[in-house]
């Protein structure tokens, strides 16, 4: 493992775990946290402190704390749309999946940004609300999900995101209106600011439960079948390029269980790049880059990642 930060090694990783330990208790700080145990495509090199705030008021000090400190800042939720390097991440990874409050108001539903994506659909169907069916099988947590704006089956988070509260580098909690947050394909301002969310507010309408319960049901079961869910994945690997469906041109080219290492085009779909066991960050780097110039070579379409690559080179 790597233990590098500025020549100075597990040391500094240790004075880290020193500065943070008046604010978390030491089940909440990790030295040299593996992120393979953290990522959906069980990949990633070591992070020099990991930490786990499991309220808010956490979150917002241990950014304070990072920042007067010149500490770099990685923020983290469920790890399902992320790369992480071979030699891991320097500075402190912030876990934010421990924070799990979910309130209803009326039509709206705050959910806390650590709570997973399917935990946040199945709280708006047992309450009868609809609008959160698409993303009852995405995984990962709903805070990841409104970084990204992740989507499925024609839903989208920014079509159901009214406003969302992020905790910035001095431990400042600022709120954005749905329209301040400039949400586009797989993009926010999240992305650019590097803020943590800390919580969203959805707009979801009144249904009957057993319509909500069935489409849920019937959008998993498409996942299942066209899926390689049973596979260590981060879901699409690629963007969906205009006028193209990533996976059929990929299965066009034939590469269907093409393989560097054990990293592998699924076999089931074509736009699943799967840990196929033990493989690396460069593995997976190598096969992402083969698949992006074979496609470039045969279709003339430039494949963009849609997954976070992050960490040490």
């Amino acid at each position: 493992m790597s233990n590098y930060f500025n020549g100075k090694g597990t040391h500094m990783n240790k004075e880290y775990a020193q500065i943070f330990s008046n604010v978390l208790d030491e089940k909440q700080i990790k030295i040299n946290e593996p992120m393979s145990r953290h990522t959906t495509f069980g990949i990633g090199g070591p992070a020099d402190c990991f930490l786990v705030p499991k309220t808010a008021e956490e979150l917002c000090v241990v950014s304070k704390l990072a920042h007067r400190n010149h500490i770099p800042v990685f923020i983290l939720g469920g790890g399902a749309n992320l790369l992480v390097r071979d030699k891991g991440i320097r500075g402190v990874v912030i876990f934010t999946g421990r924070l799990h409050k979910i309130e209803q108001s009326g039509n709206l539903l705050k959910v806390s940004s650590g709570v997973s994506t399917a935990q946040a659909a199945q709280a708006a169907y047992e309450r009868g609300l609809s609008g959160m069916e698409f993303a009852s099988g995405i995984p990962g947590t709903i805070g990841g999900a409104a970084y990204m704006n992740a989507g499925a089956y024609g839903g989208e988070m920014s079509k159901i995101i009214v406003s969302a509260t992020t905790c910035d580098a001095r431990g400042d909690l600022i709120t954005y209106d749905s329209r301040d947050i400039g949400y586009s394909y797989r993009h926010s301002l999240f992305m650019e600011n590097g803020e943590a969310i800390v919580d969203i507010t959805l707009s979801l309408k009144p249904g009957n439960k057993k319509d909500i319960r069935a489409l849920m049901d019937d959008l998993n079961h498409r996942r299942r079948t066209k899926q390689p869910l049973e596979k260590r994945s981060a879901g699409s690997t690629f963007k969906r390029p205009s006028g193209h469906f990533v996976g059929q041109m990929i299965e066009e080219l034939g590469l269907k269980g093409y393989a560097v290492g054990d990293a592998q085009v699924s076999e089931k779909h074509a736009g699943f790049l799967i840990n196929n066991g033990h493989a690396s960050c460069e593995d997976m780097l190598h096969l992402i880059h083969d698949v992006q110039q074979k496609v470039k070579e045969n279709y003339g379409v430039d494949l963009h990642t849609e997954v976070q690559i992050v960490g040490e080179e």
